[in-house]
């Protein structure tokens, strides 16, 4: 069985990451090289998550209580938990399903004498235009961060030069992931400096959590192949259990308690020195083969299916989500062919604050109830592709219209299916 998603990284790199788990380093110089080579204009800084870094960002902007910060709806739930922890209001921006990013007419109407920041996600691989968002921005003097999480190409974009912030992950299932660690770019020296100054005070990350997560993430990339995991899968269903929910669980950043706790620490020396040799010497080539096997997936599929995010451009194809009115029906199809379609748990759609229930984000909920990840990575031969295209082909529906969105011309010869569901809420 394909994998859904097989970790971006090589033996090598995980040895090189034990070795440097017990060979002393100096921390600090590790890092000013590191945050140098990211930036060499020295507006850098690196930290443990982007999770880390939106929440020390947000502690040193130091915003009124009950800001809004407006969100591209469709996010990871810790996002929007954070900026709740810090008192402030996540209102979400509704997306484009052709390229995932935030629909600017809805971040029109969510701009209000409240909104104090708009945080954009690029999703999937994908990167949307910003210049537009930060017109609309700067009319209304709103801060603009970038979430990069899932938008890493190779070093070629380190974010926009106009955004306040841009933030960017090297998490397990990230591009060129270190098992961690992000690389944020602060345009404020004052915001930047005073962040620097709260990370020096966190607790370290322990050598020996590093080692741990090294050591774990080397297990799943021997099960990787198609013929370890396919055992797997088969094994873990004669369990009764759902392999789905084992796999996703797995790779979670911050599970269990202390969520604060977790994210609040300084990187260790080994998950630098792992950042700075992936950093330095991933190979981009690796990246164009992705960018090319989602270029012929969207060929195979089009226009019959809806290949979400597509129209951002330039896209690598860290994930391939298609829209489909029947998800269940198309996943137990594509495993039954030999390929671990899912759904994802990771995601949510943020809902609207009480009192502006207007602001819902319907085309994101109903892009997320329809969403199915197909598995993408270089080693799947073209052959593989068409065969996953076929599988889907033979069983997928077109969803149902989606109202006001750039895709309804598309959408609406489409057998009608449900009606959109509400805003699911982030947990």
């Amino acid at each position: 069985m394909w994998v859904r998603k097989r970790l971006d990284i090589g033996f090598r790199d995980l040895a090189f990451g034990m070795l440097h788990s017990v060979v002393p380093a100096s921390r600090a110089a590790l890092q000013r090289r590191l945050e140098a080579d990211w930036s060499p204009s020295g507006d850098c800084l690196a930290c443990l998550s982007v999770r880390t870094g939106l929440d020390l960002l947000l502690a040193m902007l130091e915003l009124p209580p009950k800001s809004e910060i407006l969100m591209s709806a469709m996010t990871i739930p810790d996002m929007a938990r954070i900026v709740e922890h810090h008192g402030l209001v996540p209102v979400p921006v509704d997306l484009d399903p052709d390229t995932l990013g935030p629909n600017l007419a809805s971040l029109r109407r969510a701009v209000t004498p409240a909104s104090r920041a708009i945080v954009v996600a690029h999703l999937c691989g994908g990167r949307v235009s910003m210049a537009p968002i930060l017109a609309e921005a700067r009319q209304h003097a709103l801060r603009v961060i970038e979430d990069c999480a899932q938008a890493f190409d190779g070093r070629g974009y380190t974010g926009d030069p106009d955004a306040d912030a841009s933030l960017f992950s090297f998490g397990p299932i990230k591009t060129a992931t270190a098992l961690g660690g992000a690389m944020l770019r602060v345009r404020d020296p004052d915001v930047l400096d005073r962040m620097r100054a709260r990370q020096g005070q966190y607790p370290l990350q322990t050598r020996r959590s590093y080692l741990c997560r090294l050591l774990k993430y080397t297990a799943f990339r021997a099960l990787c192949r198609p013929g370890p995991y396919g055992m797997l899968v088969r094994a873990w269903r004669a369990l009764g259990q759902d392999h789905d929910r084992l796999v996703n669980g797995s790779v979670r950043g911050f599970p269990g308690p202390d969520f604060f706790a977790r994210i609040r620490q300084q990187p260790c020396v080994p998950l630098l020195g792992m950042l700075l040799r992936r950093l330095r010497t991933y190979d981009p080539r690796r990246l164009e083969r992705r960018a090319a096997k989602g270029d012929l997936l969207t060929g195979l599929l089009a226009p019959r299916v809806l290949c979400a995010g597509r129209a951002a451009t330039p896209h690598n194809s860290w994930v391939f989500p298609i829209l489909v009115e029947n998800p269940g029906e198309v996943i137990g199809a594509l495993r039954d062919a030999g390929f671990d379609a899912t759904q994802g748990h990771s995601m949510c759609v943020i809902p609207p604050p009480a009192e502006r229930p207007e602001s819902a984000a319907n085309v994101a909920a109903e892009t997320l109830r329809s969403i199915v990840y197909l598995p993408i990575y270089p080693e799947m031969p073209d052959e593989a592709f068409r065969k996953l295209a076929e599988s889907v082909l033979a069983v997928a529906k077109r969803p149902s219209a989606l109202d006001g969105t750039p895709t309804a011309g598309l959408l609406a010869a489409a057998p009608i299916g449900a009606t959109a569901s509400p805003a699911l809420r982030c947990h």
